[in-house]
C-alpha cells in the first residue's frame, strides 16, 4: 500500500515537470542572419576643371560689340554696362574692354553664337571718333595737348583720336550705310549744301596746294554749318588751322571751317543745315577770313563743286 502510494506520488510529479517544461519558450537565435551595417556613398566625381575665361579683350578691325558679346557668350548691352559705354558703337581698334563680369555681378551666359534679344546689327559700322568732353564754359577752345603742324596724317589723328569717356555723349546720329557716294540729304527744296559764310571768295582750290576754299569777311561774322551732322572735332591742336569746326555728316563726307574767333559748339553735339557754329576770325591767318574744307572720304575735293551757284 505504501508503495502504490509512492508511486502514484512519483507519477504526480514527474507530470508537473512535463508541465512546466511544455510552458518555457527558449530564446530564438536565427545563425544564418547577417548584421545590419550602413552602406557606404559613393563619392562625388571629381569635376574635371575647365580653362579660365578671359575677363578682358583687344578689339580687332572689324569687331563691333555686338560680335564680341556673343563670343564670350553675353549680350552687348552687358558689356557696355560692365565698361561704361554710354554709346555701344563706339569702340576702337586696340582698346581693351571687359568681357566677364565684374566681381559679385553674376550674369548666365547667353549661347555662343546665337543671336542675342536687342542686338545691333553686325552691319552697323563701328564709329571711331568719341566726343570728348566740354570744358567749364561750355565750349572747348584749346585742346590739352600740344598744337602740332599741319599735314595729313596729323589730320587723321585729330579726326580718329579717342576723347576721355568722364562725360556722356550727346547722342549720335545713326551711321550711313558704307559705300554711299551722295552729298548728306537736305531738307526738301534746299541744296545739300550751304554757304558757311556770305563773303567774298579770295582763295579757290587747288589739289595738292590749297585743299579749300577762303572767304573773306569781318570779326564776328557768323559761321554756319554748310550741312547737318555731328562735330567730331571743335579745338586749336591743328597749327595753321587756328581754332577749328570739324562736322562729319555721313559715312563719307566730312567739312572743316577754320581760323574762328570763337566757337559755339562742342564736339558730340549734332547741328543742322544752318546753325551758326562759330564767330569767323583770323586765328592762324593773316586777315579775317574762313577757310572751309569739304572731304570726301578723307580726301579733300573742291567745296565750290558742291555749293550752290551764286
Amino acid at each position: 500500500m505504501m508503495q502504490s502510494a509512492s508511486r502514484i506520488a512519483l507519477s504526480a510529479l514527474v507530470l508537473a515537470l512535463t508541465g512546466c517544461a511544455a510552458n518555457m519558450s527558449a530564446p530564438v537565435s536565427d545563425r544564418n542572419m547577417a548584421p545590419e551595417t550602413v552602406g557606404e556613398v559613393p563619392a562625388p566625381e571629381a569635376v574635371s576643371s575647365l580653362p579660365a575665361q578671359p575677363t578682358t579683350y583687344v578689339v580687332q578691325p572689324g569687331d563691333t560689340l555686338n560680335r564680341i558679346a556673343q563670343k564670350f557668350g553675353y549680350t552687348f548691352k552687358d558689356l557696355a554696362e560692365w565698361n561704361q559705354m554710354a554709346d555701344p558703337n563706339q569702340i576702337a581698334v586696340g582698346q581693351t574692354i571687359r568681357v566677364a563680369p565684374p566681381g559679385g555681378v553674376t550674369v548666365t551666359p547667353v549661347a555662343v553664337g546665337q543671336p542675342s534679344i536687342g542686338a545691333i546689327p553686325s552691319a552697323s559700322p563701328p564709329v571711331s571718333e568719341s566726343p570728348a568732353p566740354a570744358t567749364s564754359g561750355g565750349v572747348k577752345n584749346g585742346p590739352l595737348a600740344i598744337v602740332e603742324p599741319y599735314s595729313d596724317a596729323a589730320w587723321a589723328r585729330i579726326r580718329q583720336t579717342p576723347s576721355a569717356p568722364s562725360v556722356k555723349p550727346a547722342p549720335a546720329p545713326t551711321p550711313a550705310a558704307e559705300g554711299v557716294a551722295t552729298p548728306p540729304p537736305a531738307a526738301p527744296g534746299s541744296s545739300p549744301w550751304l554757304w558757311p559764310a556770305s563773303g567774298k571768295v579770295v582763295s579757290t582750290f587747288a589739289n595738292g596746294e590749297t585743299k579749300g576754299i577762303d572767304i573773306a569777311g569781318k570779326l564776328g561774322d557768323p559761321v554756319r554749318a554748310s550741312s547737318g551732322g555731328r562735330v567730331v572735332y571743335a579745338g586749336a591742336g591743328l597749327r595753321g588751322y587756328g581754332k577749328l569746326v570739324i562736322i562729319k555728316h555721313d559715312a563719307d563726307y566730312l567739312s572743316a571751317y577754320a581760323h574762328n574767333k570763337n566757337l559755339l559748339v562742342k564736339e558730340g553735339e549734332t547741328v543742322t543745315q544752318g546753325q551758326t557754329i562759330a564767330e569767323l576770325g583770323q586765328t592762324d591767318a593773316d586777315r579775317p577770313k574762313l577757310h572751309f574744307e569739304i572731304r570726301r572720304r578723307g580726301k579733300p575735293v573742291d567745296p565750290l563743286t558742291y555749293l550752290p551757284k551764286r
